[in-house]
């Protein structure tokens, strides 16, 4: 009988134990992020191809239950498209993802909210790799391999929604994988009519310090 009470004393200070810590997990947590961008912008012109670009930035995960939290973010993110025998359209952002995480599993959670972008710069660049080296410029007047300031022509604000998955393990690494899909029509040029939308996919790796 008393090995048996001895027994129930012990795993009532292992629940408790257990309880501690998962409360301990829930509290909030501040930490870095960083990763790949695979981007394109949509838009009618059949010469658009997905360029690859990276992310990096600060996240704070504000908990709210056992299985909800708020996630804020600030990231620098470099993303844009490359045209087909011309060269890149190169956009940097500074962007603020608000994502509800909802965890299905103790490590694993469904992550949705909106995303609110600055932009930071907007360029051309005409790649001489898809010339010939005789012609020394393209069809507007650039000259192949210069880099044009184009952020005039790019809206400054981005607003669209994010959504993904997200593995958190105990020790503060985390991985996640988005689709961060743009509502607003980015074009600002008076010379061109048509519209397009940034489309992002990003897969990154963190580290929660507390």
């Amino acid at each position: 009988m008393k090995k048996l009470l001895l027994s129930m004393i012990a795993l009532v200070f292992i629940f408790q134990a257990n309880a501690q810590e998962k409360s301990v997990t829930k509290s909030l947590q501040i930490g870095a992020k960083a990763g790949v961008n695979f981007s394109t912008i949509t838009g009618d012109n059949p010469a658009i191809k997905g360029k690859t670009g990276f992310h990096l930035g600060g996240m704070a995960e504000i908990p709210i239950s056992e299985k909800l939290s708020v996630q804020p973010e600030l990231l620098f993110s470099s993303q844009g498209a490359n045209y087909k025998d011309i060269g890149s359209f190169n956009l940097n952002y500074l962007y603020v993802p608000i994502m509800g995480k909802y965890y299905v599993m103790d490590e694993l959670s469904l992550e949705v909210g909106p995303q609110f972008g600055f932009l930071l710069s907007a360029k051309n660049k005409y790649d001489e790799d898809d010339y010939d080296l005789n012609p020394t410029t393209t069809g507007d007047g650039n000259k192949v391999g210069e880099t044009e300031d184009v952020k005039n022509d790019v809206k400054s604000l981005d607003v669209g929604l994010v959504f993904g998955l997200g593995y958190k393990l105990d020790n503060g690494i985390n991985f996640g994988a988005r689709y961060n899909l743009g509502f607003l029509d980015g074009n600002n040029s008076d010379d061109a009519s048509e519209e397009f939308k940034n489309s992002v996919i990003q897969f990154s790796v963190g580290y929660f310090f507390f």
